[in-house]
């Protein structure tokens, strides 16, 4: 029987195993997980499960009973530990082996350790967030007016400290970099949300590292800041990025470079062998064709349902453009596009009502843009970045000029 196995329980994985069956595979399909749970959501660990308004069993990507419809083999639990490339088969921790036709490389990533703590081994009061796991032993030490230190100011320390504020604990964020999300966005973002965080009694640190720690009975106490502070702590959250899992594939002989690389029908060096998701370094259609490796679910969902048909031998191109979302307190931010080089940002609607929108333009031309609370804006500026408008940046920050008239209007013109 033909056979398909793909590697990874998080949303490529499972975006693969049902792509198969809709792209009309009719033979086995079996997904490998490390996880003893079915395929489940992870952002939203650091959003509304951490804070309590999400449930164990609300985290499911899909109901299991969608794997059994579709008779997909779920193996849980277990890691993949080898690749025999010449004999098209995968060996598992427990010991058994799969025959694959074509084998999917889903692994995700996992969190990046900050050498001043991880010298010391595991510690009691320190939490990387990546799974269930990590959500839950974090929570057991969640509790009003204890102090906690967030390390790093992207999506995932500022969705943490959001959702400690939330729950009383008192909070100081420490970034690095001059600014918060400045891997990610933009400056007026930036600033908006630093105003944010701060008004909700959130001691934001930027421009300072923490260069050393004080470790009592297998917890940190305090820790020294490169400006020679000291901060004490009950707890820390450690969020200052993500290490893709490459390891599988490096052993195998695939090309790597920071992630699995991939061409744009998610075909990795082996053409039997196709890789999605946070791990995957893939040709950017909108960056013309340089590699990038995007950690978004829209990113994975999309490159998972391209794999899905290399598989099958009814290859499409990756040409979808990623967006993100981060829920913080009542504020919703989308973004979509990479906004990297742009020469110009125009600010629709009104910072100070915390609800506008930040477009980034290259030579006139839309290639991100960041939405806070304006759903509608989000919905069109999607389709403004995927075609690469040109607009009049007077016209774009007008609010009495509605986007949809602009979309309509460029569209004819061109």
């Amino acid at each position: 029987m033909r056979s398909m196995v793909v590697v990874g329980g998080g949303h490529a994985g499972a975006e693969v195993v049902v792509g198969l069956r809709k792209a009309g595979f009719e033979g086995r399909v079996v997904l490998v997980a490390d996880e003893d749970r079915i395929p489940y959501q992870r952002p939203l660990l650091s959003k509304s499960y951490l804070s309590g308004g999400t449930g164990p069993d609300e985290l499911a990507i899909r109901p299991e009973r969608t794997y059994a419809d579709n008779d997909i083999e779920l193996v849980l639990g277990t890691r993949v530990d080898s690749i025999d490339r010449g004999a098209r088969r995968v060996v598992l921790s427990d010991g058994r082996s799969l025959d694959y036709e074509a084998l999917a490389l889903a692994p995700g990533g996992r969190p990046r350790l900050l050498p001043v703590l991880a010298q010391h081994g595991p510690l009691d009061n320190v939490h990387y967030l990546r799974t269930v796991a990590d959500a839950d032993r974090l929570r057991e030490q969640w509790s009003a007016g204890r102090r906690l230190v967030v390390i790093g100011g992207g999506y995932i320390g500022l969705e943490v400290a959001a959702s400690a504020r939330a729950m009383g604990l008192e909070v100081t964020v420490v970034e690095a970099l001059p600014r918060v999300l400045a891997r990610v966005t933009g400056e007026v973002m930036s600033s908006f949300y630093a105003e944010v965080h701060r008004e909700r009694g959130v001691d934001l640190l930027t421009g300072v590292s923490v260069v050393d720690a004080v470790v009592v009975n297998g917890a940190v106490r305090e820790m020294e800041l490169s400006d020679g502070s000291w901060l004490r702590c009950d707890l820390v959250v450690v969020g200052v990025g993500l290490v893709p899992n490459t390891e599988l594939a490096a052993e195998a002989g695939l090309a790597v470079d920071d992630g699995i690389v991939v061409d744009e029908f998610g075909v990795t060096s082996d053409p039997s062998i196709v890789a999605a998701g946070d791990c995957a370094r893939y040709p950017s259609a909108q960056l013309g064709g340089d590699l990038v490796r995007v950690e978004s679910v829209s990113n994975a969902v999309e490159q998972a349902r391209v794999v899905a048909r290399s598989m099958v031998g009814k290859p499409v191109a990756h040409t979808g453009v990623p967006w993100f979302w981060s829920d913080q307190y009542e504020l919703k931010l989308q973004m979509v596009g990479l906004s990297r080089d742009f020469d110009d940002v125009v600010v629709r609607g009104d910072v100070t009502e915390r609800s506008f929108s930040a477009f980034y333009l290259r030579e006139g031309r839309v290639i991100a843009a960041d939405v806070v609370s304006r759903p509608v804006d989000f919905a069109l500026a999607r389709q403004l970045v995927a075609r690469g408008q040109v607009l009049e940046r007077e016209l774009l920050s007008d609010v009495d000029v509605p986007l949809k008239q602009l979309l309509v209007t460029t569209a004819v013109e061109r």
